[in-house]
């Protein structure tokens, strides 16, 4: 198997390297994998509180369900997590996750490592329904890692080492209650802050009042106009902001050409983007791409993404939802690969029932564990 069938097809464990032995699948073991048992898998919700109320452009929430997902096999278990935008922006509920994952039954399956035939049949069943199928997806990578013996990000062959920063995100609200949030996240040194409203100067001015840090902005398509958007980002540029994240909405990309042609702040799109096939349109508008797990479907699906988006020299963002520290940890894995980061989902919720990545001083610290590296806390 070549490069490129490697990368197309996310790994290839036809043959691994294991305590320094090769693990050949022969016939008499594949004979055995019959009369292994069936893969089972359950799911369930789960409500994230949130540390302050969550506010963006398009509302405001202060608890997020997401749904666990997980698969046992050969006396080991994987899990993963669907997570959700606020108010459907992607076409998907709660409902429709819990629709989805009820309808999935993998007994079908001998073995997890029939994850090609698993993400075809998941595709076939749920069409369009992603954040589903990257719990699915998840999970299976997470068991998979497990088997093995081995974490995601050392799988793929990367250097925990070369982990980026991430950002810690500071949601709308009054710039009293932002200007404490930037206090509180005194450990952060690049904050990313929301906007999209009316009083974007008044927000970003404030913030500048407690803090000289380098600066993310994410407008979530809340300047509606080319115009508007270019007079903000000018402003901006003179605020230590290092990027823009969807300046205008996603029907407009012809406008966000237009608009990267007269900033000098770099254009990334989030909304714009959800899974491989969008790429291709997008280079001319837009610097970067921010991936993330719930809107693509998975890690496989991600991978794919920056390689792309590399071939294409747009640089590379990974993101979250609001998530338990089972989606962040997952995201993490491919972090040695990308330019930035966006992955505190769990940090700003209360109730983590797991633990796995890390952020010290910014910094994403992978866990050793393998897998995605989370545990039951």
């Amino acid at each position: 198997m070549d490069r490129r069938d490697f990368l197309q097809n996310t790994f290839a464990l036809s043959a691994v390297v294991a305590a320094g032995q090769l693990l050949v699948s022969t016939p008499a073991q594949a004979e055995d994998n019959k009369a292994v048992a069936a893969i089972k898998s359950k799911h369930w919700q789960y409500d994230l509180q949130l540390k302050h109320t969550w506010t963006i452009a398009r509302g405001s929430r202060d608890t997020a369900t997401v749904t666990f997902f997980e698969i046992e096999s050969e006396g080991v278990k994987g899990i993963g997590e669907a997570a959700l935008s606020t108010a459907a922006r992607y076409g998907e509920t709660r409902d429709t996750v819990q629709q989805a994952l009820s309808q999935v039954d993998l007994s079908a399956f001998s073995t997890p490592f029939q994850y090609g035939e698993i993400f075809a049949y998941i595709e076939r069943l749920a069409p369009g329904q992603k954040a589903a199928r990257a719990a699915i997806d998840i999970a299976i990578h997470d068991w998979l890692g497990k088997k093995l013996n081995v974490p995601l990000y050392r799988l793929w062959g990367l250097n925990k080492d070369k982990t980026p920063l991430s950002t810690f995100t500071i949601a709308i609200d009054t710039p009293e209650i932002m200007m404490r949030k930037t206090e509180e996240a005194a450990e952060f040194p690049v904050l990313k802050i929301k906007v999209g409203r009316e009083n974007d100067e008044e927000i970003i001015a404030a913030i500048r009042k407690v803090t000289d840090k380098p600066l993310r902005v994410d407008a979530n398509e809340g300047w509606k106009s080319k115009e508007a958007a270019l007079e903000r980002i000018k402003w901006l540029q003179d605020q230590g902001v290092e990027l823009i994240e969807q300046p205008l909405p996603t029907s407009q990309l012809a406008e966000t050409a237009w608009l990267r042609e007269r900033v000098n702040i770099p254009l990334f799109a989030d909304e714009s983007v959800s899974g491989l096939g969008d790429i291709g349109k997008l280079h001319d508008a837009f610097d970067g791409i921010n991936i993330k797990l719930m809107k693509c479907g998975g890690l496989g699906e991600a991978l794919k993404m920056i390689h792309t988006a590399r071939a294409l020299g747009m640089k590379i963002m990974m993101g979250c939802m609001i998530e338990s520290s089972v989606g962040i940890s997952a995201a993490a894995q491919l972090s040695p690969l990308i330019d930035y980061a966006d992955l505190d989902g769990n940090l700003l919720v209360s109730n983590d029932p797991y633990t796995g990545v890390k952020v010290v001083a910014g910094k994403i610290v992978l866990p050793d564990d393998p897998g995605i590296g989370v545990k039951l806390r």
